[in-house]
């Protein structure tokens, strides 16, 4: 039996040394400003808003001159932010809003009306005229990009960033603050549209 174990355990090594195991080195990271393809695991509101803190971490890592995954885990220390890492998280929240419009994933206004809709609070009579506006005058009076940049403009990023107690909390933090802030900036254009 020791014999056996011994040429098996030569013969993991082997294949692993064979396959270059012998030469590990750890991976690099990503280049934050290298433009990176990023894709939603949610739909509608959410899904926007996934991509979005994304990028803008990938943003503000850049102007920072950071990798991500330093921002983060320094974000994500605790503590108040510095003023540099609010002003650049939210310019690379606008610089994403603003790379969406650009490659054409920013949906129109129309598509998140209803999402915005069924969270608001307006009385019956006013979100009915509301969903019987044809999407072509939605659009045409609500662009998603300066929705958006409202609600990064209206967003305290310095509290929700001073509540991050790990890592893994900032789009914990960033995505249902974002998404709430387009649903209520949404809200509030529609009511002024009628």
């Amino acid at each position: 039996m020791p014999a056996v174990a011994l040429v098996l355990v030569a013969g993991v090594i082997g294949t692993q040394l064979a396959n270059g195991g012998g030469t590990f080195e750890p991976l690099r990271t990503a280049d934050p400003c290298v433009a990176r393809d990023v894709t939603a695991q949610s739909d509608g509101i959410e899904g926007l808003t996934e991509r979005l803190v994304l990028l803008g971490i990938d943003g503000a890592a850049c102007r920072l001159g950071v990798s991500r995954e330093a921002l983060t885990l320094d974000l994500g220390q605790g503590g108040d932010p510095t003023d540099a890492q609010v002003d650049a998280l939210r310019a690379g929240l606008e610089a994403a809003v603003a790379r969406m419009e650009d490659d054409g994933t920013l949906p129109p206004a129309s598509e998140l009306v209803d999402e915005a809709l069924d969270s608001a609070d307006l009385n019956g009579f006013l979100e009915a005229a509301i969903r019987a506006l044809p999407d072509s005058i939605i659009d045409g009076a609500l662009k998603t990009d300066d929705v958006l940049v409202r609600a990064i403009g209206d967003l305290d990023l310095r509290e929700l960033l001073g509540n991050l107690d790990s890592q893994d909390a900032l789009n914990d933090q960033l995505q249902p603050a974002i998404v709430d802030a387009v649903k209520d900036s949404l809200a509030d254009r529609l009511r002024d549209l009628i």
